[in-house]
C-alpha cells in the first residue's frame, strides 16, 4: 500500500500561454473546469484533480513569477503534462476532443494492456498526454515500476 507522503498537500503546475481566454476554452473543450477565486484576465486556475491545478498564465503574468527567461514551447520540452481519466475509452474521447480544439497529435496511443494512453501538444505547444491506468493490473509488490 502507498501511503500520501504529505495529506492535504496541493499541487499548482504554472504554464505560459498565449491568450488566456483561448487556452480556457480549449481546456474547457476537454472537461475542465475553473476556480473563479485564482482566475481573470491575466491567470485561469484550471482544475486537474481533487488537489492539482493548472495554472494557465499570461505570458507576462508568467514571467513575474520566473526568474528565468520563458522558453517557447514549440522548440524545447521543459515538462510533459499527464492526467488520468477514469476509463479506457475516455482517453480516446478526451484526445479527439483535444485534436478537434485544435491540438495536434504527439504520439499515437500506447497501449500496455494495464495502462492506455495518448498525447497531443496543446495550442500553444505544451505536451499533454492522456491515460487510464487499469490498478487490477499493475504490481506493488514489484520493484521495476509498472510503466517501464
Amino acid at each position: 500500500m502507498v501511503t500520501a507522503a504529505h495529506a492535504g498537500r496541493m499541487l499548482f503546475v504554472n504554464i505560459p500561454v498565449a491568450d488566456v481566454e483561448r487556452s480556457k476554452a480549449f481546456f474547457a473543450r476537454l472537461g475542465f473546469s475553473y476556480n473563479p477565486m485564482f482566475t481573470d484576465e491575466t491567470a485561469a486556475c484550471m482544475l486537474v484533480g481533487e488537489h492539482a491545478s493548472v495554472m494557465l498564465l499570461s505570458h507576462e503574468t508568467f514571467a513575474r513569477f520566473s526568474k528565468l527567461p520563458m522558453a517557447d514551447p514549440t522548440m524545447h520540452t521543459l515538462a510533459l503534462y499527464c492526467f488520468s481519466v477514469s476509463a479506457r475509452h475516455e482517453v480516446d474521447t478526451v484526445t479527439e476532443a483535444a485534436l478537434a480544439a485544435g491540438g495536434s497529435e504527439a504520439d499515437g496511443p500506447e497501449d500496455h494492456g494495464f495502462m492506455y494512453s495518448r498525447s497531443f501538444f496543446d495550442l500553444d505547444g505544451h505536451g499533454w498526454q492522456v491515460m487510464w491506468m487499469d490498478p487490477s493490473g499493475t504490481s506493488e509488490s514489484s520493484t521495476t515500476p509498472a510503466w517501464r
